[in-house]
């Protein structure tokens, strides 16, 4: 299990769990509210790094959100900024996966000098992966209108755990190369419920302006870009870009994944973690 601390910033209070020892390297997710039982990307961090399981702002036990605006990319770097300061922490490492590889790039091209190196990972640059055909999120996508539909559920206050956890299993299916995998997956110590406001926010607001592609050719901290050649959310030529237009970056891209490669080819993953060391 991992350790809960809450800590008071010059932004607010923020819950996050720690685990592991060595470097400091925060993880969280823009949309994903996080408890004891830690996370199945941030789980084999733990192994190099002392891990920081931070809830953004509106998930667990975090401040909440006052005003709309709070929940975007920049103002989610400051409050990450606030607990790096209130942590007392000179610099410290940043890993992402989906839209929290997005928070990674955002972070990177904001505040590079709070940081180490970032790791990002089945992610975009801008909000153009949403136009492509494989990516779900596309309206040309066959999963499209369904997709739709499940998130708005999620972001229903009635919609019962029972039927939110289907939902989640349903969405989740969608982005695993095999279903053996996602089987797997269920059976481990996990954490990451889903925040309707937080997700609502992003597909209806942040995504639908982001786009930091000539941004990254300011980046020069270390830079690890992984990426699953089935990726049904954020195409794999999407890692592929990030990586061609940051000075520095190393492209790690795994052949049997889809959107979860650190379940789909955990030792691979885990391979993959000892280049960033």
């Amino acid at each position: 299990m991992w350790e809960q601390y809450i800590i008071e910033t010059s932004r607010g209070r923020f819950e996050y769990f720690v685990r592991g020892e060595g470097e400091p390297l925060a993880i969280t997710h823009f949309y994903m509210g996080f408890d004891e039982r830690g996370n199945l990307f941030a789980d084999p961090f733990t192994e190099h790094y002392k891990v920081y399981l931070i809830n953004v702002r509106g998930a667990g036990n975090s401040a909440h959100i006052e005003d709309d605006e709070q929940l975007s990319f920049q103002e989610i770097v400051k409050d990450l900024e606030a607990i790096r300061e209130a942590l007392k922490l000179e610099k410290w490492a940043f890993a992402g996966h989906s839209t929290g590889g997005m928070l990674a790039l955002q972070y990177a091209v904001d505040s590079t000098a709070s940081l180490t190196k970032i790791v990002a990972g089945s992610t975009a640059a801008s909000k153009e992966y949403g136009n492509h055909p494989n990516s779900i999120y596309c309206a040309e996508n066959k999963h499209f209108n369904r997709i739709v539909e499940i998130m708005d559920l999620l972001n229903n206050p009635d919609t019962v755990r029972e039927e939110r956890q289907k939902l989640s299993y349903e969405w989740a299916l969608m982005s695993y190369h095999s279903e053996e995998k996602l089987k797997l997956a269920t059976t481990r110590p996990n954490s990451g419920r889903t925040i309707g406001k937080n997700l609502d926010y992003f597909r209806k607001v942040q995504v639908k302006s982001f786009d930091i592609r000539e941004r990254l050719k300011s980046i020069h901290i270390p830079t690890y870009i992984f990426a699953g050649r089935y990726d049904a959310q954020c195409p794999v030529e999407f890692g592929i870009e990030i990586a061609d237009l940051t000075p520095n970056a190393q492209l790690t891209i795994f052949e049997q994944s889809n959107h979860n490669s650190f379940i789909e080819e955990e030792e691979a993953f885990k391979e993959f973690l000892q280049l960033t060391l």
